[in-house]
């Protein structure tokens, strides 16, 4: 009798919980599309974007630290032992006859994506703070109050200026080096040797042929004996090593710019389509660094954005970053991520039914999306968004008006 009751009152209780959901969720805002609610089934899926880091912060490491002490164990245990260490391509000076042709098209992709930015530019205006150095692509800049810099008002509102490609498509720069397992570059060569676009130095490096940059090809691969690395080729050079005309620093003088291509292009008369053709150029060079970078290790310095583009980091004493006394000026070297190479700036998404010439507000801040700045400018032009953005684009949520916003649930 005793249990019966008990059941019943189980029943009772779970019937209770379940019409009180119910009612949460017929209570709840609706659209056909979307939902003003940010607790809907719909919204869980949002992504929240990596926060900015501080000045006093280090980059999370893609490598754990217990992993990098075992990895310096084994290397340190190795190197005591004399025998020679077998290293494969690209390890050895050789190249990954496989990531060539990948080399060529990320080379031409980057190229595509600058000619079709800097002509989108011309129909989407592009805006930047000049204070604390946001990005807003769209025809009115928004109203959203997030500068919190030095120099700042105290109601942290932006300065907006003109921007260019430079501000929706930073160029990451670093050291071009002519032998890419040779020593790094140190601090008396800082002035010697030429600084130039990092995705432009990773294709130069899987094998891409640019005059301007000349880099060392080895027939032969070198060999790591107890540590030390031997390269035979010093003893018995190739004939094309010994040209007069090839320079290994000095060549800066005959740099054109990488962003632009000799050859002229057939681009779409139509901003939509030159939109799309963007898209298509900017997910292809993005898969193909991925792929280099796989191979071919990109460092970064744990604390400011520098990056190299080798086994190792240079050694020019350059960093202003936090405890860089401790340092003596030198980069805190780890292994690179793609938005350390290819840095997205992300700005907010501007949706479709906003487009009618109002600023995006403060107030409603929590129901905009954000998107890459080349992304959001392609997006506005009619190009297709894919899957990879759906999750910090928002597009499930019905951006409400502010007479609306304290009914929102």
């Amino acid at each position: 009798m005793i249990q019966r009751q008990t059941r019943n009152i189980t029943d009772h209780h779970q019937m209770i919980v379940q019409n009180f959901w119910n009612l949460i969720v017929k209570n709840t805002v609706r659209h056909p599309t979307a939902s003003f609610s940010t607790r809907s089934a719909e919204a869980v899926n949002y992504l929240e974007l990596p926060r900015k880091l501080s000045k006093f912060e280090r980059k999370p490491l893609v490598t754990s630290i217990t992993e990098l002490k075992r990895k310096a164990r084994t290397e340190r245990k190795t190197r005591q032992q004399v025998h020679e260490i077998t290293l494969r391509a690209p390890e050895n000076g050789t190249l990954v006859k496989s990531l060539v042709p990948i080399a060529h098209k990320v080379y031409a992709t980057r190229t595509e994506l600058f000619n079709c930015v800097s002509r989108m530019i011309n129909s989407i205006p592009i805006y930047t703070c000049s204070l604390c150095g946001e990005v807003y692509v769209g025809c009115v800049p928004h109203k959203i109050r997030t500068c919190n810099v030095a120099g700042s008002s105290s109601r942290k509102e932006h300065r907006w200026e003109r921007g260019g490609l430079n501000h929706i498509l930073p160029t990451v720069e670093c050291f071009h080096l002519y032998d890419r397992v040779g020593r790094a570059v140190s601090h008396e060569e800082r002035c010697l040797v030429d600084r130039i676009p990092a995705v432009v130095e990773l294709c130069v490096q899987a094998g891409m042929d640019i005059l301007e940059y000349p880099t060392r090809r080895r027939a032969f691969p070198v060999y790591n004996v107890a540590g030390r690395m031997i390269d035979f080729e010093r003893r018995f050079p190739k004939n094309d090593l010994v040209v007069e005309d090839i320079e290994a620093f000095g060549f800066w003088e005959k740099k054109e710019n990488p962003g632009k291509d000799k050859k002229s292009l057939d681009f779409p008369s139509d901003i939509q389509g030159l939109a799309v053709r963007g898209m298509v150029a900017w997910e292809k060079m993005r898969s193909g660094v991925l792929k280099l970078m796989q191979k071919y290790p990109v460092q970064t310095c744990g604390y400011c954005p520098e990056v190299q583009v080798g086994p190792k980091g240079h050694r020019v004493r350059q960093c202003q970053a936090y405890k860089h006394q401790m340092r003596d000026g030198q980069h805190a070297w780890q292994e690179a991520t793609i938005d350390d190479f290819v840095p997205p700036v992300y700005v907010w998404h501007v949706q479709q039914q906003q487009t009618d010439g109002r600023p995006l507000v403060d107030r409603l801040k929590r129901y905009y999306g954000k998107l890459p700045a080349v992304v959001e400018l392609f997006s506005q032009a009619g190009a297709h968004v894919g899957e990879a953005y759906t999750s910090v684009m928002r597009e499930d949520v019905v951006v409400p008006g502010l007479d609306e916003e304290k009914w929102v649930v």
